[in-house]
């Protein structure tokens, strides 16, 4: 559902029943502002790591800087950044993290999984990043039940210098939905990236914008369904609305496109 007082065909979602090479090179071009493939994965193994994940302890994102509280298993990079560098206690937390999801005895690892089907549609490959060498985290399960406030991800803005080893020149969010509300739970995606001007409508030691900053601006809604995937532009403002029904889970990783035409995740 697309709202504003323009329609814009570059900022579109494509539904398609499987990632592609030409969608993701449509989306990195910026033609296309997502990418949504529904029964991405089947829908048991979303079940069975809902299951482990349910019985799992999850952790919050700093509360200060992330409000209302979203729950986490697994490791952010975004929670390890101190003035556009990357705190060594990142890399702990990257351990602790791999053996917290090993700990949930599944049969298979959801995030190679999904880097595994990603691969099969980008002749380029897909694997994890490094840093200094350092293989970065696979990625995080989000319980955002009361939402996430409108905001932005870029790589390029939030850290100094290049955050892995291989420069990027395009990054895309990826969403893979184990649980979803009946009612909320809404992906928001507006067409605005962020602009000096904007920091006036930052709210104060927030991650998060007031929703001014997009006023008047053209957007599109998505209602995610169990086992769809989401692989969409994240520098667009973005935000998830609150559910009123039953948990939102998702598992999330960011994709950077590399100037050698590889694709690399990180979370």
């Amino acid at each position: 559902m697309s709202s504003g007082p323009l329609q814009d065909r570059f900022f579109s979602v494509v539904d398609s029943s499987a990632f592609t090479s030409e969608l993701i090179e449509d989306l990195a071009a910026g033609r296309c502002a997502a990418v949504r493939v529904a029964d991405f994965m089947p829908r048991e193994m979303c079940e069975r790591t809902l299951r482990a994940l349910e019985a799992a302890s999850f952790d919050t994102y700093g509360k200060q800087r992330v409000e209302p509280t979203v729950m986490r298993f697994g490791v952010g990079v975004s929670d390890y950044r101190s003035d556009g560098v990357v705190v060594d206690s990142y890399w702990a937390a990257v351990e602790e993290a791999r053996t917290a999801w090993l700990g949930l005895d599944l049969p298979a690892d959801p995030f190679q999984q999904c880097r595994a089907a990603l691969s099969a549609a980008w002749p380029g490959g897909v694997r994890v990043g490094s840093r200094g060498g350092r293989e970065m985290g696979a990625g995080v399960a989000r319980e955002a039940n009361q939402g996430f406030r409108v905001h932005f991800d870029d790589a390029a803005g939030e850290f100094s210098g290049n955050l892995l080893d291989s420069p990027l020149v395009a990054q895309f969010a990826f969403n893979l939905y184990l649980s979803v509300p009946e009612v909320g739970g809404e992906t928001v995606v507006w067409r605005h990236r962020w602009q000096p001007a904007d920091e006036a409508l930052r709210i104060p030691d927030s991650y998060g914008f007031s929703e001014e900053v997009v006023a008047g601006d053209i957007s599109f809604e998505l209602k995610p369904s169990v086992g769809e995937a989401l692989l969409f532009d994240p520098r667009n403002y973005h935000a998830v609305r609150p559910s009123r029904s039953t948990r939102r889970i998702a598992l999330g990783f960011a994709v950077g496109l590399t100037d050698t035409g590889e694709l690399l995740t990180w979370g």
